[in-house]
């Protein structure tokens, strides 16, 4: 395990989009635990972190501190599973409804390590150089500024050579880190006048309070404001958490201020308009993630008839052919449901690369028919031979890519790959044999009787 407190560890992916490297305070800190392989262990790491969660956060409730058990992603990160970006005519009421939406995120079963971007107030003192007096005695203000940051902050007052390291060691004049605490220490130091008195430090400063100026949040040139969140139940997917949290955003909703906007894909175009909530987090990456894949299926289709249409000279044959298509689903879905896994970007993948291999096992079963039936095979016989000569070399060529595929199946990322890919191919290969051979038939075989040349086959 690493420690790491009141500074930033070393920045990870993980930790970049989650913006790490701004851990700068002295009560911000890290723990770092990495695990053995997983061959010596017999829980998973996800497991490892659901289960210490309500410890440590019991921990961190008793000493008044957030506690947030983070795990590396098995995907793109961001910021947080569950975001809540608040938009809004001015910062406090952005502040406030910000408030009540983290009221939301507490109060819905299930939602663990709520926290917002807002700070509370930081007090803050100033000591302000009482100039006239500083000069009646002859001391610059610059003087006394250095004298109470190197109280503070330390200065280098020389540097130790010894001859045995490489670099000289900086020799530090700096306050105890006990006497750092208050300002009375601080405004004892005495300061040389320029008689050779010595005076303290409180004759010549003005002791000031305030607040610590707080962080204004940017997106896209809007003021926003976030609030985070964690799903840890049963249901251990942020959009089932995210679509519980939604019946409540009209309790939410600031008095006075009219219908809170609501938000999926992009930010609201005029923040002056309304209070709106715009949802990021795992459902952007989600969103994104199956839009492209989408597309790219959609694509894959596409150039898939084509090739076929090229192949067969047909514009019918190729929709027979990629009828199978579809069936994958029938494997896929309930593949996921019977391990338990969720249906991932990788899952997605799975489906594409099965289009390619239903569609090679319809073009076998086509092409014998076509075949047979160029050789003077009856129709109905070369559609009843295909299933049953075909069977073997797509049986096989399909149980070749089942064992391939189990070899990634306990993978935390490719794991819905090779669901998809071991469920899809033994249900959409054994209804392949079946569907092929009775829609062609179905299709052409009024065509078939027409036909006056044997040699030609029915398309």
């Amino acid at each position: 395990m690493q420690a790491y407190a009141g500074t930033a560890s070393p920045i990870t992916f993980n930790g970049l989009v989650r913006q790490y490297y701004m851990r700068a305070d002295a009560e911000q800190g890290d723990l770092q635990v990495n695990l053995v392989d997983k061959k010596h262990r017999s829980e998973k790491s996800h497991a490892i972190a659901q289960r210490l969660r309500p410890e440590l956060e019991k921990i961190g409730h008793r000493h008044q501190a957030l506690v947030k058990v983070v795990e590396v992603p098995p995907g793109p990160p961001v910021m947080s599973p569950l975001v809540a970006e608040v938009y809004g005519p001015d910062e406090a009421g952005r502040q406030a409804l910000a408030m009540r939406i983290a009221l939301a995120f507490a109060a819905t079963p299930d939602i663990v390590g709520v926290d917002t971007s807002l700070e509370e107030d930081t007090p803050r003192a100033f000591l302000r150089v009482r100039r006239q007096r500083a000069e009646s005695l002859g001391i610059p203000v610059a003087v006394v500024a250095q004298t109470a940051a190197m109280a503070l902050s330390g200065v280098d007052a020389a540097y130790l050579h010894d001859g045995h390291t490489k670099y000289p060691v900086p020799v530090r004049l700096q306050l105890p880190l006990r006497d750092q605490v208050g300002l009375d220490a601080v405004l004892a130091m005495p300061v040389r006048a320029a008689n050779g008195q010595m005076v303290p430090l409180s004759e010549l400063v003005q002791v000031e309070t305030g607040v610590i100026d707080k962080p204004l949040y940017t997106k896209d040139l809007q003021g926003v404001s976030y609030v985070f969140g964690d799903m840890a139940g049963k249901l251990d997917s942020p959009l089932y958490g995210l679509f519980a949290i939604r019946s409540k955003l009209k309790d939410a909703a600031l008095p006075g201020t009219g219908e809170l906007g609501e938000y999926w894909i992009s930010q609201p175009s005029d923040p002056f308009k309304q209070y709106a909530v715009k949802w990021d987090g795992e459902w952007q990456i989600t969103y994104d993630t199956f839009r492209d894949m989408g597309a790219a299926y959609g694509v894959g289709l596409i150039l898939i008839y084509l090739l076929v249409v090229a192949q067969f000279k047909s514009y019918l044959t190729p929709l027979v052919i990629m009828a199978p298509i579809p069936l994958t689903i029938i494997g896929v879905m309930p593949g996921h449901a019977l391990l338990g896994s969720q249906f991932t970007a990788t899952s997605m993948i799975g489906m594409i690369a099965l289009a390619g291999i239903i569609v090679r096992n319809s073009i076998l079963l086509v092409d014998f028919i076509e075949l047979q039936v160029s050789q003077g095979v009856a129709f109905k016989d070369a559609v009843v031979q295909s299933a049953a000569v075909r069977a073997q070399p797509i049986a096989l060529t399909g149980l070749a890519a089942m064992i391939g595929a189990l070899f990634i199946l306990d993978d935390p990322i490719f794991n819905g790959l090779a669901i998809s890919l071991i469920f899809g191919i033994l249900v959409s290969t054994l209804l392949t044999l079946v569907v092929i051979p009775v829609l062609y038939y179905a299709l052409y075989w009024r065509r078939s009787k027409t036909c006056v040349d044997a040699s030609i086959s029915p398309r």
